[in-house]
């Protein structure tokens, strides 16, 4: 392949690396994944179009808690009392720049504001958040239904690639 994610400069030399293959990942370890990293993307409509924001997280269970403040466009993300809550997707990723290895995970489900003050200031305290505002004030918990998941991995060199030092698996 000839593209810059196959290949790496070394010394002014295109070093190949070594193919890459996708898998899929499980419910279970996707959600494990969403753990491990405090940002993430939030899709939801917005005046009846799709919107995409940065949001910090956290999990709490299977449960994504997703800090809010007054004024904020997600803030809107209010469901009647009466229903599920709103449809959104979420997703968060760890891939290398360089090797273009790690993980991606999108997560579909509904969506209801946060109104116990116990999990509240529970939330508060855990979440990190990237931009500091006065009015973190609220919080949105996001129930996973569909859980999709896969993971970028580098494919083994084969004896005679590394013999021959053409392939970088490191």
């Amino acid at each position: 392949m000839n593209d810059e994610a196959t290949h790496r400069r070394v010394d002014s030399h295109r070093a190949a690396l070594a193919p890459r293959h996708v898998s899929a990942l499980g419910r279970y370890e996707a959600l494990r994944l969403l753990g491990t990293v405090s940002l993430g993307r939030i899709v939801f409509t917005h005046q009846a179009l799709p919107a995409v924001r940065p949001v910090n997280h956290l999990m709490d269970g299977e449960n994504i808690i997703v800090q809010l403040h007054d004024g904020a466009t997600l803030a809107s993300l209010v469901a009647p009392t009466d229903t599920v809550g709103v449809v959104v997707a979420y997703e968060a990723d760890a891939i290398d720049p360089v090797t273009h290895l790690g993980w991606s995970v999108v997560v579909t489900g509904y969506a209801r504001r946060v109104t116990d003050k116990r999990d509240l200031a529970r939330y508060a305290a855990a979440l990190r958040p990237w931009v500091q505002h006065d009015a973190m004030n609220a919080a949105l918990r996001i129930r996973p239904d569909l859980v999709t998941g896969s993971r970028l991995a580098a494919e083994p060199a084969s004896p005679d690639q590394r013999a021959a030092g053409a392939i970088d698996d490191s």
